[in-house]
């Protein structure tokens, strides 16, 4: 028989978990209500919510269209131009930007009003990366791997002061984080370093890497657009040549030879619990 290894950290963050639950308890009340992007990357989630009467602003435009009902900023956060747009409708505002993104939201206001230059490393396509640069009001610019030091280096060059502040997306992979800010050390420029990777992100990678040493099956369970979840797989894939990156329990693919090996399961923070077990029954009924 397998032997199944579910990672304590799978799933749901605080700052998902709070604005999930904002949310799904809005919609009891009644009314219209929006959220601004989907509340968080995963599919089922957004289509339970969008069963309950929760629709979707998927664009900036579509913020003037609402002038009643509730809007949501989700998780990620916006930017201070969003945010204002958003409350100047007249509808109801509830903000479940997650606490940890709002603390980055305040480094950069500050920090860009102090003078200082803005790095970014994350991705800079993300909402939340988006957001945070929309709180600067000094040059930002977004570094996504070490490759890509050389040419911030050259675009801070132009600037006149020789401070910058750098933060981090907070799903960030803490290994390619670490390796940003020792390049960024190696200048001859004033690096103020705000470690602003979640700590749950933290704690997910590092025992996900953990069970992937061990595993010869690994699972990833997440949303098809989720970050964090690309990453935790990126990170397992590293450990484990068997790794599979599914949405749900009908996403796997296992095979039923060599039933005594380990097989090793984890999820992202937009993965909820009832998703999880799903996949470790059907994990369980098949080996």
């Amino acid at each position: 028989m397998a032997q199944i290894i579910t990672a304590k950290s799978a799933g749901f963050c605080f700052g998902v978990r709070r604005a999930v639950d904002m949310v799904y308890e809005e919609a009891e009340k009644g009314g219209p209500i929006y959220t601004y992007g989907p509340i968080i990357h995963n599919e089922e989630v957004v289509a339970d919510l969008e069963s309950r009467g929760v629709k979707v602003i998927s664009s900036e435009d579509g913020i003037d269209k609402i002038h009643d009902g509730t809007i949501v900023i989700r998780s990620h956060g916006v930017s201070r131009e969003i945010d204002e747009k958003i409350r100047a409708t007249g509808a109801k505002c509830i903000d479940a930007t997650c606490p940890f993104v709002k603390r980055i939201h305040r480094i950069v206001e500050e920090n860009s009003a102090a003078g200082r230059q803005i790095v970014i490393i994350g991705n800079p396509s993300h909402p939340e990366v988006k957001g945070i640069m929309g709180w600067s009001s000094s040059p930002v610019i977004v570094i996504e791997n070490a490759e890509q030091v050389k040419n911030c280096l050259e675009s801070l060059s132009q600037g006149q002061n020789r401070e910058i502040c750098v933060v981090s997306q907070t799903t960030f992979n803490i290994n390619k984080f670490e390796e940003i800010i020792a390049l960024l050390n190696e200048t001859d420029y004033n690096v103020i370093c705000m470690n602003t990777i979640c700590s749950a992100t933290n704690e997910r990678q590092t025992e996900a890497k953990a069970i992937a040493k061990v595993a010869d099956v690994m699972i990833v369970i997440g949303g098809r657009s989720s970050s964090n979840s690309a990453k935790l797989y990126e990170i397992c894939r590293r450990e484990c040549a068997n790794t599979q990156f599914i949405q749900t329990w009908r996403d796997l693919n296992l095979s039923p030879a060599g039933k005594e090996q380990i097989i090793g399961i984890t999820a992202g923070a937009s993965t909820p619990k009832n998703i999880i077990e799903e996949v470790q029954n059907h994990v369980r009924a098949d080996f």
